[in-house]
C-alpha cells in the first residue's frame, strides 16, 4: 500500500484531553494508519493510505471541536 504523510494545523488544543480527542477522532477516519499529535506545535501528523484525502480529515477535527487546516505544501 502507498502511504502519504499529512500534517494539519490543529487550533483549540489546551490540555493532553484535546490531543487525545484529535488523535482518536483522526483515527477513526478510513485508511489512517497512524496519528502523531503535538500540544506544543499545535499539530497532527499522520501516515494515511495515499487515497485518503484532505476534507474528511478535517470534518473529523471540526465534529471533534476543533480547528484544522493544511499545513503549507499539503493539500
Amino acid at each position: 500500500m502507498t502511504t502519504q504523510t499529512i500534517t494539519l494545523k490543529i487550533g483549540g488544543m489546551e490540555c493532553g484531553g484535546c490531543v487525545k480527542s484529535v488523535q482518536n477522532a483522526l483515527s477513526n477516519v478510513p485508511g489512517v494508519l497512524k496519528v502523531e499529535v503535538s500540544l506544543d506545535k499545535a499539530t497532527a501528523t499522520l501516515q494515511a493510505a495515499e487515497t485518503v484525502r484532505m476534507e474528511p480529515l478535517i470534518e473529523a477535527v471540526t465534529e471533534a471541536g476543533f480547528d484544522a487546516e493544511p499545513l503549507a505544501g499539503d493539500n
